[in-house]
């Protein structure tokens, strides 16, 4: 598959698009962040929230 014609995502912390990656092949239906920065700093604000 071309680089092109990879799926893409937003990110749902800070908006930016993302695309597939080979580690996330298997659970691609479940990655919701583009990185552990923002599953970290979503996961911190949605504690203060409460």
């Amino acid at each position: 598959m071309k680089k092109q014609h990879l799926p893409q995502k937003t990110c749902l912390h800070c908006q930016r698009p993302y695309t597939w990656r080979k580690k996330w092949e298997k659970v691609w239906l479940e990655v919701k962040f583009c990185s552990t920065a923002c599953s970290n700093a979503a996961r911190r604000s949605r504690k203060q929230s409460h």
